[in-house]
């Protein structure tokens, strides 16, 4: 029988940039492949283009660096068949954090901490599972619609706003959302700024 194979992007060493874990080393595996097509996403490199590799292979890579702490993201995890990824990672002792846009129900049991960025479509379910609720927020945004989550925030979901593209504007507005809905948590795109991946 042929070992499980997922589609990577790539596998890299890095410090989170963004949501609640600012600043945590991890490592990332981006799956490729993801429907959504945002027209502001900025991995659209991972819509298609990636390798076939095995969960061995995957975790060899994993374990060439000096941490325990993983992010599965993409392009989107959920469209590939990533819980057994999950869970050999987690019987090797890995911490698993998985950032998705929500849109396909999934078994995340085997996930630490699930980032929930809802985009054009999200499935209820995976909003209800979320440790972490973070919204993209820019001009073209209705505001009025992206207030359906902010109910989420309690004791175990942190709903994050998140300026696209970090523009000032879209940082501004963010604020004054934040402003007026102290529950509710800034995340800039630090990475970004530092330049680093």
């Amino acid at each position: 029988m042929q070992p499980p194979y997922l589609k990577v992007n790539e596998i890299f060493y890095s410090i989170q940039g963004e949501g609640p874990h600012t600043g945590m080393p991890a490592v990332f595996v981006r799956l490729a492949g993801c429907s959504m097509g945002c027209d502001f996403c900025d991995t659209r490199y991972a819509f298609a283009q990636g390798t076939e590799m095995s969960l061995q292979d995957i975790v060899a890579r994993m374990e060439s660096y000096p941490c325990r702490n993983v992010v599965l993201t993409g392009g989107e995890p959920t469209e590939q068949d990533f819980p057994p990824l999950a869970s050999l990672l987690k019987k090797r002792g890995w911490t698993v954090h998985m950032e998705s846009n929500g849109a396909h129900e999934a078994d995340v049991s085997a996930i630490d901490f699930l980032v929930i960025s809802p985009k054009k479509y999200v499935c209820q379910e995976m909003l209800t599972k979320a440790h972490a609720i973070k919204i993209v927020v820019g001009q073209k945004s209705d505001l009025e619609d992206l207030k359906k989550y902010f109910h989420y925030a309690g004791t175990h979901t942190t709903v994050c706003l998140q300026p696209e593209s970090n523009l000032q504007e879209n940082i501004d507005l963010c604020v004054d959302l934040i402003k007026q809905n102290p529950f509710l948590r800034h995340s800039l795109q630090t990475h970004k700024m530092a330049n680093i991946k």
